[in-house]
């Protein structure tokens, strides 16, 4: 790539970049503030998050459009392709997270003044290791490396035995009190919500090794 196109390229890519931090940052929010709703019951801060999810989704378009441009317009190719596809899938499942996150808050809304089911101890647990997963990806995004990614991948199981925890104790609870089926679907749902936010960090770590390695692959443990 010819020294001024390079540094052209550089530059638009920056400013992806800083894009997709700042699409994270409201992510990280939504995540925390959709949770923050369920524990104190607070309908006009889960509308707050439902609303600005419609500006997240304004950002992925924005940053789908701006990787467009530059693959049309500077053809990237090899490491520079890579990192402008992964952004390009990034984003995406930044946004699905969002929309998890709008799940959990419309959940909040739902219930209006019905009493919780149980303390909630497992649900903040896994909200805040969605955030941290999420943080992590992006960290390694941004500094393009893969192994930072790799040790991200583990986390996920326990996202997954959080959210069993959590299946398993409130199935027990409508076994034997069938009056509690509807305030535990509730909660089912939240949990289904963030554990979804966790598989979608172990997208963005995927996504982080292509960039960086070339290695494309689904991440098992």
């Amino acid at each position: 790539m010819p020294k001024r196109t390079r540094a052209r390229y550089d530059q638009n890519y920056a400013a992806i970049e800083d894009d997709i931090l700042k699409m994270g940052a409201l992510v990280q929010d939504a995540i925390r503030n959709s949770l923050e709703s369920l524990k104190q019951r607070d309908t006009n801060l889960a509308q707050e998050v439902i609303d600005r999810d419609l500006r997240i989704n304004d950002l992925r378009f924005k940053i789908e459009e701006a990787c467009l441009t530059l693959i049309a317009t500077q053809q990237p190719t090899a490491g520079d392709l890579r990192a402008v596809v992964a952004a390009m899938n990034i984003v995406v499942d930044m946004e699905r997270m969002a929309d998890h996150a709008s799940g959990i808050a419309k959940t909040v809304i739902r219930m209006g003044d019905e009493p919780l089911l149980k303390p909630l101890i497992d649900l903040p647990r896994m909200a805040d290791l969605a955030r941290e997963m999420l943080s992590g990806a992006l960290d390694a995004f941004i500094k393009r490396d893969a192994p930072a990614a790799k040790a991200i991948a583990p986390r996920d199981e326990e996202m997954d035995l959080l959210y069993k925890a959590i299946f398993d104790e409130l199935v027990e609870i409508m076994a034997h009190k069938p009056d509690s089926v509807e305030r535990a679907t509730y909660l089912l749902w939240c949990a289904h919500n963030l554990e979804r936010i966790g598989d979608r960090a172990i997208n963005i770590v995927e996504r982080v090794i292509f960039m960086t390695t070339g290695d494309m692959k689904e991440l098992t443990f």
